[in-house]
């Protein structure tokens, strides 16, 4: 039986960077992984769609070539090319993740893990089934996309994320089912290389967990790209009989039924944590709306035994992940200072065209607060350096306490907004008000700008609108 401080089950944002963390602290630490080290993000989630949408990008910047003063005739495309750019960027990062592991004396253990007892792991590898132990137990088994009653993916004309990240050729048409950032990137990507693509969502607007203003602007952004929308609308079946269509049953809210036909469904409606066949039960590990159960710190009810990342609940970020997998070691071994994480304030971020980001409170969270709130907007289309890159749809909105200048909330549609984002978080970090953040210099030009001018508009004090 091999003993261990720390064991680590599941090698992605969260498992990985809880492991090396744990070797620089000095703990004698495995991670099993029974598949592929970064998990779903870097092998199948935000790394590759990244890769894939920065070639939409291209084919939205060679429709524009005018406005530069270029024109291009007849550009070719070909979605294998652009696919195995996304696996390639994958495969580089995963490797790095394995030399990291390597370099901090990490032992990977490739194998299937379950918990049979507290601090005890049965790790099964070709066959073979050998016992660890451990004081420490940190489960990382992440999550999976969410079947709908009915609609099952198929791994061929009904997608889940992994088949939309490796089509073997552009469909003519595509309908997604949910709306949030998978499915808004999704939408736009596919949009952006020439799809007909149609959005379907069950709550009443587009982006539901978004500002209303967001999710306002991204309705009307997608609208007039051509992408048709429907809101409070359900999609009941979807009928494979056909070979050369899918014919999808949509039902509104009124009652009214429609029927659309497409070449692909892509299922983007969520997602449900890895928490079968892990021995939970055994243990009575609590769960919690199907995800386990953990206090500020990460710990399960069983004692030793934690939980991070998805499999921990939402927000089912990477970024979340990776943080809950430091604090949690790092309170396990006794470090100083370490804070329980504010998930209030998690960035979210979109890389749909445009671009989404936020943090924080909603204005209609705020308001539910009780709170006096005060509310700045600046436009993209009054920044000079979104003008220059043709590129000014958007805004910047911030929320303020009225009385005390706390940062409620940040919330951002446009160019790079996603890189812009991480301001509004050290601002918050660091509890600066909107009096200290009035008095922040930005460079000029540059798109940062409109953040400061959304800040000054909160008092009336915005310079250029």
């Amino acid at each position: 039986m091999n003993d261990y401080d720390v064991l680590v089950i599941g090698g992605g944002p969260g498992g990985y960077v809880a492991a090396i963390r744990a070797a620089q602290l000095g703990l004698r630490t495995a991670l099993v992984e029974k598949q592929h080290l970064g998990g779903i993000c870097l092998n199948w989630g935000c790394i590759p769609t990244k890769a894939l949408l920065k070639g939409a990008d291209v084919a939205h910047t060679l429709a524009h070539l005018d406005q530069f003063g270029f024109s291009v005739e007849n550009p070719r495309f070909d979605i294998q090319k652009l696919v195995q750019h996304s696996r390639d960027v994958s495969a580089t990062l995963t490797g790095g993740i394995a030399y990291l592991l390597n370099k901090y004396g990490v032992e990977v253990i490739r194998a299937r893990a379950r918990l049979i007892d507290k601090g005890m792991v049965s790790v099964t590898a070709d066959g073979t089934e050998s016992v660890l132990r451990a004081a420490h137990v940190i489960l990382a088994t992440g999550a999976r996309p969410r079947s709908l009653p009915g609609i099952q993916t198929d791994g061929q004309r009904i997608w889940s994320y992994f088949e939309a990240l490796t089509p073997s050729e552009l469909p003519r048409s595509l309908l997604v089912i949910g709306s949030g950032a998978i499915g808004m990137e999704f939408t736009s990507l596919y949009n952006d290389l020439g799809c007909q693509v149609t959005l379907v969502e069950l709550n009443e607007r587009i982006m539901p967990a978004e500002d209303a203003e967001v999710a306002s602007l991204m309705a009307k952004s997608f609208e007039r790209r051509g992408v048709r929308i429907h809101t409070q609308t359900a999609v009941t079946t979807v009928d494979d009989s056909n070979l050369n269509s899918l014919h999808c049953q949509l039902r509104h809210r009124d009652g009214h039924e429609q029927s659309v036909s497409v070449d692909r469904v892509l299922l983007a409606a969520g997602i449900q944590a890895n928490i079968e066949d892990l021995g939970l039960e055994a243990l009575g590990v609590e769960l919690q709306d199907g995800f386990i159960k953990t206090d500020a710190w990460c710990r399960t009810n069983v004692f030793g035994l934690y939980a991070i990342g998805d499999v921990a609940g939402p927000p089912c970020l990477a970024h979340k992940a990776s943080h809950e997998g430091v604090l949690c070691v790092e309170k396990l071994a006794g470090v100083e200072g370490v804070h329980p994480l504010d998930y209030d304030y998690i960035p979210g971020c979109t890389y749909s065209r445009p671009q989404v980001a936020s943090l924080g409170l909603t204005e209609e969270q705020a308001r539910a607060t009780g709170r006096t709130i005060k509310v700045g907007h600046f436009q993209y289309k009054a920044n000079g350096k979104a003008l220059a890159m043709g590129d000014s749809e958007g805004f910047v909105k911030t929320l303020f306490d009225a009385d005390s200048g706390a940062l409620l909330g940040a919330h951002m549609v446009g160019p790079e907004v996603t890189e812009q984002i991480q301001g509004f978080g050290i601002a918050h970090s660091l509890e600066a008000t909107e009096e200290a953040l009035q008095q922040v210099i930005f460079a000029h030009p540059s798109l940062s700008e409109a953040m400061h001018e959304a800040i000054l508009a909160a008092s009336g004090r915005a310079l250029h609108q």
